[in-house]
């Protein structure tokens, strides 16, 4: 039984409710279904870093944090942006280690949008965006994306930006379609960026997974962008510990001054022990740099898996996903092809029209290969089981 209360509230988000995501995930425990659907990993991270966080609580390491994050992680952030992209970040003033790349997503906004902007993204989107900018009392400006190769239209973008445009939200490599930012792309945003006040807020928690050979276009390598862009990323993603919430986010001072005022009333700190733990850990390049020829490797894999199942896969070119289309034997909605797959099947995926405000459907279904062989091998037998409606 709820308790009741006689306030009266208002909401800020009235048409925020139970969502896709929720469903799915109630279905697939009733059911108990293989879960392809979370963009979490389901295998242990590397055992150094338990110990690290471990010898940092035992070494007493429990208490606040600086505000900013413990320097010497900093140090380290900066210098693998440095060696990566080129651009040198300021230790001092520019780099601000999070609560989870979520709450650096929040702070940049919540400190950079005023009431009455404007600020454009990209669907199908991470889902925390656009609300994200309505709870400053702004207005999110959605794009969509072409469809199958899922590329921005920069045509569009000239024509959404007005002079209440301040930020540009950037996904690269993007959730969920696996795709990723070009030279062009970047070419293209920062020419019509250029004598603007548009920031550019990009996500990039998927810096270290892309594939087949190809570089990381993000911000910070391009100059005229990194001097006008707040940078996303994520220690979970990276290291496969998305339960412990650390992020960080690297900006112009000027930028950055704004990001962190929002931060210190949010969180003040990042959690001590863990920021211990992988600035220890990042004294080794490899435990990124390997990262895109591991995940690799469970993308070819159950692109592998998959060649004999009644889906169609569209390229992932980074991230954890991979999308796979239905319209061919089915005129079920994703929804409805999601929930027939946890209940006939046994798998759970995600609908993609999850991703867009207005519920587009495009008859496709996204995969996460962010799971171990087991998991993998299982979930595709249970695809490649499905029969034609």
């Amino acid at each position: 039984m709820t308790l009741r209360t006689p306030v009266k509230s208002r909401s800020k988000l009235p048409d925020v409710g139970t969502t896709i995501f929720t469903v799915i995930g109630q279905l697939s425990a009733q059911h108990k279904a293989i879960n392809l659907s979370q963009g979490a990993p389901n295998f242990p991270c590397d055992p150094q870093l338990i110990a690290g966080v471990t010898r940092a609580m035992q070494a007493g390491h429990n208490q606040y944090a600086p505000m900013t994050g413990l320097r010497g992680l900093k140090e380290n952030i900066a210098q693998k942006i440095a060696d990566l992209y080129g651009t040198h970040y300021d230790v001092d003033n520019e780099i601000l280690v999070t609560a989870s790349a979520s709450q650096g997503l929040y702070s940049a906004i919540g400190g950079l949008v005023h009431p009455g902007d404007e600020v454009i993204y990209f669907e199908p989107s991470f889902d925390s965006y656009a609300p994200i900018v309505r709870l400053q009392g702004a207005k999110p400006v959605a794009i969509k994306l072409t469809v199958p190769d899922f590329a921005v239209n920069w045509d569009e973008v000239r024509a959404a930006i007005t002079s209440r445009t301040r930020m540009i939200i950037i996904n690269t490599p993007h959730n969920p379609s696996g795709q990723v930012f070009s030279a062009d792309d970047l070419a293209q945003l920062a020419q019509i960026t250029r004598h603007t006040d548009i920031v550019i807020l990009s996500d990039e928690v998927y810096e270290h997974v892309v594939f087949d050979g190809q570089p990381h276009h993000g911000m910070a390598t391009h100059p005229q962008l990194a001097e006008r862009s707040v940078i996303v990323s994520s220690f979970g993603k990276t290291y496969h510990v998305t339960g412990w919430r650390v992020g960080y986010c690297v900006a112009p001072a000027a930028l950055m001054d704004e990001i962190v005022k929002v931060h210190q009333f949010l969180m003040f700190s990042a959690d001590t022990p863990m920021q211990y733990a992988f600035a220890e850990h990042m004294q080794d390049p490899q435990t990124w740099l390997a990262l895109a020829a591991f995940y690799q490797r469970k993308r070819d894999l159950m692109q592998t898996l998959l060649a004999d199942s009644p889906f169609r896969l569209l390229p992932s070119a980074g991230s954890f996903f991979m999308l796979a289309d239905y319209s061919h034997f089915s005129a079920e909605s994703d929804s409805e092809m999601v929930k027939i797959l946890i209940t006939d099947y046994g798998v759970a995926t995600i609908p993609l029209s999850a991703f867009y405000t207005d519920g587009t459907d495009n008859k496709l279904i996204r995969l996460s290969f962010a799971k171990d062989e087991a998991t993998l091998r299982a979930g595709a037998q249970a695809l490649c089981r499905v029969k034609p409606r």
